[in-house]
C-alpha cells in the first residue's frame, strides 16, 4: 500500500499527516509531500504519524532527510505518534527532531496554532 498524505495549517503550524506504510517505494511520494508543505508555510511542520502502519529504514531515512530539508529553510520538523517500534534513530547530522506522544501533545506545544485550511 502506498502512503496517503494530507496537509493542514493551524496558524503558523503545518500538519503533514501520513497513512499507510512508509517504505522505499514511497520515499519519493513522501518527498513530494514535504515539498508541498515547504511551499505552503513558514513555521514548524508536525509530521502526524497516527495512521502510519510502519516504516522501513528507507522510510526513516526519508524522514531524517525531510528534517534536514526543512532546517535548510529555517523551519523545523516535529514528529507526532511515531509507530510502535519507535526505531527512528537519527544520526548526529540531523537537526533536532522533537517527538510528541500524539498530535494533541504536539499542538499543545504550539498554543497559537489554530484550526486552519486543509489541502
Amino acid at each position: 500500500m502506498t502512503i496517503q498524505w494530507h496537509y493542514t495549517t493551524h496558524g503558523h503550524l503545518g500538519i503533514l499527516s501520513l497513512a499507510g506504510r512508509l517504505d522505499h517505494e514511497d520515499t519519493s511520494r513522501f518527498g513530494g509531500a514535504v515539498a508541498w508543505a515547504l511551499a505552503r508555510g513558514r513555521g514548524p511542520v508536525v509530521l502526524d504519524l497516527t495512521a502510519l502502519e510502519g516504516w522501513t529504514p528507507a522510510g526513516q531515512a526519508a524522514i531524517v532527510d525531510a528534517a534536514r530539508q526543512l532546517s535548510a529553510h529555517g523551519r523545523t520538523l516535529e514528529l507526532a505518534a511515531i509507530p510502535a517500534d519507535g526505531s527512528l534513530v537519527p544520526d548526529e547530522t540531523c537537526p533536532p527532531l522533537p517527538v510528541h506522544h500524539d498530535l494533541d501533545a504536539a499542538l499543545a506545544c504550539h498554543p497559537t496554532a489554530k484550526e486552519g485550511a486543509r489541502y
